[in-house]
């Protein structure tokens, strides 16, 4: 048995508590608000983000981080990816030099464009970063806390981490794959929540199948060359943390940010799509950071870029379509 701290309590952060307790794991979930760590206590159920699932009796909650992160072998960070650096740099003081790190956010720090594992190597010590693990895949949380089948990657330049990480999250229901590209894993995640919201916004308009499959397959190109100016390896795109998620989330009627661009394309307008959700839809503040990578490192993204005009400045989604058909004409490359 290992001792967890998952630190963030949404869908995703809760849906993995189950799991690990499940295998029979001592695990506390840390909740920001103190009514989903009260609910979680008292009602078996995370109703706020969780709501149908029963949790297991073993499954401990709190809304006091120190207490979450007492003795955890192991932290599981899964809070949104705005506000990981502001909650790891608190927990950081509570965390055993040992424990094994592992983030499950997805997403890319607007303000200083950095992904998550550069987010915790500035507020955690080095020791605490030995063996840092990242773990994403096409897996909605819902799913995985039903016990539908998933599969997923555990990414670090540690192989023994990857390893402990892949042990700690298995079952027969959730399959873990190791792999070495923290990077790319960490952008996969991140990047395909902006293709998402485009794929919405192309249902939103009846676009129709033929769209769709374009749009997947040049978001996808558009991935992997960010991805690779910034130090991924091209073939993480091709897996699961690069086109595994990326279908998931531009396909399934689950899908936050597929949900999004829907209700745009639909012509609702973003404050009040917004102001109705629960949950964060990380594709949309990751939006902007992508524009600003794309920018820095020079690389041509014109479906993220049309998701930024959406979302930032005005562009009407059926604009946005026409204006990605008009294009100049070119050769398809490989990436």
């Amino acid at each position: 048995m290992t001792s967890v701290a998952v630190v963030g309590a949404g869908s995703w952060g809760t849906a993995l508590s189950a799991l690990l307790s499940k295998k029979g794991h001592d695990v506390c979930l840390w909740a920001f608000e103190p009514e989903v760590a009260e609910q979680i206590t008292q009602n078996r159920e995370n109703g706020s983000y969780l709501s149908g699932i029963e949790l297991p009796e073993n499954l401990r909650s709190t809304a006091d981080l120190a207490t979450a992160l007492q003795g955890a072998e192991v932290v599981v960070s899964v809070s949104p990816a705005q506000v990981v650096g502001a909650v790891m740099a608190e927990a950081a003081e509570h965390i055993d030099e040992d424990a094994l790190i592992i983030s499950a956010s997805k997403g890319i720090e607007t303000k200083t464009l950095r992904r998550m594992d550069e987010v915790m190597s500035e507020v955690l010590d080095p020791a605490q970063m030995d063996g840092f693990t990242v773990l994403s895949g096409p897996s909605f949380a819902v799913e995985v806390a039903r016990g539908i089948p998933t599969a997923v990657v555990a990414a670090s330049a540690s192989e023994d981490a990857a390893l402990a990480a892949q042990e700690l999250f298995q079952t027969d229901y959730f399959r873990v794959y190791t792999g070495s590209d923290v990077i790319g894993v960490e952008l996969g995640g991140a990047l395909k929540n902006v293709i998402a919201l485009g794929a919405g916004v192309a249902a939103g308009l009846r676009c129709g199948h033929n769209t769709l499959a374009a749009l997947v397959t040049r978001g996808l190109a558009e991935m992997r060359r960010l991805g690779v100016a910034m130090g991924a390896h091209a073939s993480t795109f091709s897996g699961l943390a690069g086109m595994g998620d990326l279908f998931l989330t531009c396909t399934g009627t689950l899908s936050r940010n597929r949900t999004v661009g829907y209700r745009l394309g639909q012509g609702e307008a973003l404050d009040t799509i917004l102001g109705e959700m629960s949950a964060v839809a990380e594709g949309v503040a990751t939006a902007t950071a992508v524009h600003d990578l794309a920018a820095r490192y020079g690389v041509d993204m014109p479906i993220a870029e049309e998701v930024f005009g959406i979302l930032t400045q005005g562009t009407d989604p059926g604009r946005a379509v026409e204006n990605l058909m008009q294009r100049d004409p070119k050769p398809e490359d490989s990436f």
